[in-house]
């Protein structure tokens, strides 16, 4: 009230908001194209239903022989946009570090870019994609040298048993699985599960069959997930990348043989007129046998 008795004017109203400046990832075009993608991203039909349905498609592939042991996590899907395979198949790999996890697209590339580790999304060194996951998810990271095989075989089979992720890159063939292209075809993708073909023995309780297939089984509820002591005839990977929604199955021997041929940058890249992060000693000190265990 003023001294008269009479009400007090209103406040001025508050001046108006400025518009927030958009983020500075790869401009404000790119920007949009990076929400856009994330905006389009789908967790698909899920592990199993994905699983099922290859091994009902590819019959031929999978020897009805041996009993199949599916270990399985769900990760969400992304298509990417440009060259950013390994930052999405990093992202998707989030999921299984630090669940309900919520880092966005749009952060990981921000830190990649100003650490330096890119330029246009392309990830051409292990060790740089290993710092950015220990700084973006505060993950624990074990970069892998040698590549997937022996003597690194086990302990590879049994991070993915546990259901985490494995990152690796790879030469992409025309249908995304892996190829041997010496490097041009330079791809990352995120494992986050296994199948085992093995002999027709008793699993016994820790294993429970498909209600809907026959001669697939999966880890009983509560059961502590682990190698089976009879050695496996037969191993694929359960993989996603960005170019499809759904989980593709690999053979580990396949992965493994792309992974360690890895020696070239693609010669239209020196030629396209971008700019590119490539560490010294080129792609081959960069990726070739390399690989990235992810833990929470």
């Amino acid at each position: 009230m003023t001294a008269l008795g009479c009400p007090s004017p209103p406040p001025p109203p508050p001046p108006p908001a400025l518009p927030s400046a958009p983020p500075l990832v790869f401009g404000l075009e790119k920007s949009s194209l990076l929400k856009e993608a994330l905006a389009s991203s789908d967790p698909g039909l899920g592990a199993r239903e994905d699983v099922r349905q290859l091994l009902m498609r590819r019959k031929e592939r999978f020897r009805s022989d041996l009993q199949w042991i599916l270990f399985c996590s769900d990760v969400p899907s992304l298509i990417q946009e440009g060259p950013q395979c390994g930052l999405v198949a990093l992202w998707m790999a989030g999921s299984l570090l630090a669940p309900p996890q919520d880092t966005p697209l749009e952060r990981i590339v921000a830190v990649a870019l100003q650490r330096g580790y890119t330029a246009q999304g392309e990830m051409f060194s292990a060790a740089n994609m290993a710092r950015l996951a220990e700084e973006v998810f505060g993950c624990q990271v074990e970069l892998l040298l040698g590549g997937l095989g022996e003597p690194n075989r086990h302990h590879v089979l049994q991070h993915l048993i546990s259901g985490y992720p494995l990152l690796v890159p790879y030469d992409e063939d025309f249908n995304h699985e892996p190829c041997k292209k010496r490097g041009h075809k330079a791809h990352w993708a995120v494992s986050a599960g296994v199948l085992l073909g093995l002999p027709g023995l008793a699993l016994g309780p820790d294993y429970e069959e498909d209600s809907e297939l026959k001669g697939l089984f999966y880890p009983a509820p509560g059961k502590s997930p682990l190698l089976p002591e009879e050695p496996p005839e037969a191993v694929y990977l359960l993989s996603k990348q960005g170019k499809s929604w759904h989980y593709q199955l690999w053979d580990y021997e396949q992965l493994c043989e792309s992974n360690l041929q890895l020696t070239d940058l693609a010669p239209g890249r020196s030629t396209d007129g971008k700019v590119y992060v490539v560490p010294p000693g080129g792609v081959k000190a960069g990726l070739c046998g390399q690989s990235l265990l992810l833990r929470p």
